[in-house]
């Protein structure tokens, strides 16, 4: 029995170039579910999209979070295939992307732009801060990621219906890769072309407010799912600084019965103190985290199979 394929699009002021995502998806996939959820736009988005042949529902909480978040609760399919409307994305990589998926050697994969991209397609600080927070995941889920924030992703209904997506905005790329990196859900990236924008369509993201918002995202939930490796690094930090600060306190003990410099020896005596305490609630809340994925994955498996096909 041949998979059901979900083609989900989340759209906001896109009617320059929906109607041609859907025609490019509806060509590569043409046994699929195409859904197009309309974001408050106040163009002809919607319109565009069901002239296309989309399924068009709204969503009318601002934010590709509170989308994505929406469409996984909603659809129903084996596999599901996110894009966004604004046509830079190559359809004609579709097959490529659910192959390792139908081969079960990946639960979700990710339309990686860096290596074919346009340079035109990007905005500057976009590739060097992607680079940069896809490195800092690298290193502490021991992953191989290269492109963080792309919005071309297929996963399996697995994925989709156990990962919760709590982001707002478009930090929810940064969360779906962590929540899954986290579950130990297998991620591969595939290349795929990346253009620019068709003239007259225009970037919803804002570098700064954006970027601030991912980075205190990752932030969050490095401390939240990764508690030991990130109060261990502030509890290393702590207690280095507690050692260069009381050197000199702990020299003057042993030569001469007597510290001159008390406040470094009180100084280094709380960093010390901090170091450990911040160690002990690393402990504790990577202890608490294994009970609850223990409990999740009991809730998992007795949980039903989810809503009838939509």
């Amino acid at each position: 029995m041949a998979p059901r394929i979900a083609v989900l699009i989340p759209c906001y002021q896109e009617e320059r170039t929906i109607g041609q995502v859907v025609a490019d998806f509806r060509a590569q996939l043409p046994g699929a579910s195409i859904y197009v959820y309309d974001n408050n736009s106040t163009d002809a988005t919607a319109q565009r999209a069901r002239e296309a042949g989309a399924l068009v529902r709204r969503e009318k909480r601002q934010g590709k979070g509170f989308v994505v978040a929406r469409m996984f609760e909603e659809v129903d399919a084996d596999i599901y295939v996110m894009v966004d409307g604004d046509d830079t994305y190559d359809a004609a990589s579709v097959q490529k992307l659910i192959a390792p998926i139908l081969e079960e050697r990946a639960d979700m994969t990710v339309g990686s732009r860096i290596p074919d991209a346009e340079t035109s397609a990007f905005r500057r600080l976009h590739v060097p801060g992607n680079q940069l927070v896809s490195r800092i995941i690298n290193v502490i889920f021991d992953a191989r990621i290269t492109d963080l924030f792309s919005g071309y992703r297929a996963c399996t209904r697995e994925l989709a219906k156990s990962v919760p997506v709590l982001a707002r905005g478009f930090d929810v790329e940064t969360e779906l890769t962590l929540q899954s990196l986290y579950r130990h859900f297998v991620i591969l990236e595939v290349p795929t072309p990346y253009r620019a924008r068709p003239e007259g369509s225009f970037s919803k993201l804002r570098t700064i407010p954006d970027g601030s918002r991912v980075l205190l995202r990752l932030f969050l939930m490095l401390q939240a799912y990764k508690p030991l490796t990130f109060f261990s690094l502030i509890g290393l930090t702590l207690g280095a600084l507690s050692l260069v600060i009381g050197f000199r306190p702990v020299m003057e003990f042993v030569e001469l019965r007597y510290v001159h410099t008390l406040p470094r020896a009180v100084l280094a005596a709380s960093l010390g103190i901090m170091a450990l305490l911040s160690a002990g609630i690393g402990i504790i809340l990577h202890s608490t985290n294994f009970r609850l994925q223990e409990i999740e994955k009991v809730l998992v498996k007795r949980a039903p199979h989810g809503p009838p096909p939509a």
